[in-house]
C-alpha cells in the first residue's frame, strides 16, 4: 500500500492531521516528517518492528546511534544521564539544530542506545511541525535523516522520491523546503564538549 501524503502548513500545521499522523504513529507507522536540517524518519520509541524497518530503509547495522527526538529539557533528563554542566548547555541550545550524544539512562530501551557505548543522541527540535508532532504524541520519536542508502544527500523534496517513499514509509509529511544542511553534533560524554560534526547549529551559544 502506498504511502499516505500530507500537506501541512509551515508554520500552523493543521491539528487535525497531527492527530491522524500521531494515532498512526502509535499504530505502528514509519512516518517521514520535516525539521529544520532536513527531513527525517520517525517512529514509536517503543515499537521494535517499526525501528527495525528504520534500519531497513537506511541499512543500518545494529551498532547505529538513533537519534530521540524530544520536546523539551525534561523529557532529555528522563532518557539521558545529564549532570549540572550538561544541562546548562543543552538549556542555552535547545531548542536548535543539534544533536547531543548523551550517556543513556535506565529508561531507554537498551536495543535504541548504542549498543557498545551505551549512548543516545538527543534532539529538541524548531520545526513547527516536528514541534506539533512530539506535542501531541506526549513522547519522543526514534528517528534518523531520510537519506536512501548510496545517496550523497539527504532527502530535500520528497516528491522527488515518490515512489522510494512509498514502498518504505507509510505516512509522508510535506511543509515545504526545509533545507539539508545537518544539525551539529556534540558528545558529551566527555570530559568537555566535543564537536563530532560542525551542522547548522552555531558553535557560539555551545560556548564554543
Amino acid at each position: 500500500m502506498a504511502a499516505r501524503w500530507v500537506e501541512l502548513h509551515p508554520d500552523n500545521p493543521q491539528a487535525r492531521l497531527i492527530g491522524q499522523v500521531v494515532d498512526a504513529v502509535r499504530g505502528g507507522a514509519v512516518i517521514a516528517y520535516p525539521t529544520e536540517s532536513g527531513y527525517s524518519l520517525g517512529c514509536h520509541l517503543d515499537d521494535r518492528a517499526a525501528a527495525d524497518r528504520l534500519r531497513r530503509i537506511r541499512n543500518f547495522d545494529k551498532h547505529h546511534q538513533f537519534t530521540l527526538m524530544c520536546r523539551d529539557l525534561s523529557e532529555i533528563a528522563r532518557y539521558a544521564r545529564v549532570d549540572n554542566t550538561q544541562f546548562r548547555l543543552l538549556k542555552a541550545a535547545t531548542p536548535g539544530a543539534y544533536t547531543f550524544v548523551l550517556a543513556a539512562s535506565k529508561d531507554l530501551p537498551k536495543r535504541i542506545a548504542h549498543e557498545r557505548r551505551k549512548t543516545i543522541g538527543i534532539r529538541v527540535p524548531t520545526n513547527p511541525v516536528a514541534r506539533a508532532l512530539l506535542d501531541a504524541l506526549n513522547e519522543p520519536l526514534i528517528s534518523c535523516t531520510l537519506q536512501f542508502p548510496g545517496e550523497d544527500h539527504p532527502v530535500d523534496e520528497p516528491e522527488d522520491w515518490r515512489d522510494q517513499l512509498d514502498r518504505d514509509v507509510d505516512w509522508v509529511l510535506t511543509s515545504g523546503h526545509c533545507g539539508v544542511l545537518p544539525t551539529t553534533v556534540v558528545d558529551l560524554t566527555g570530559d568537555a564538549p566535543e564537536i563530532l560534526r560542525q551542522g547548522s547549529g552555531p558553535l557560539e551559544v555551545l560556548g564554543l
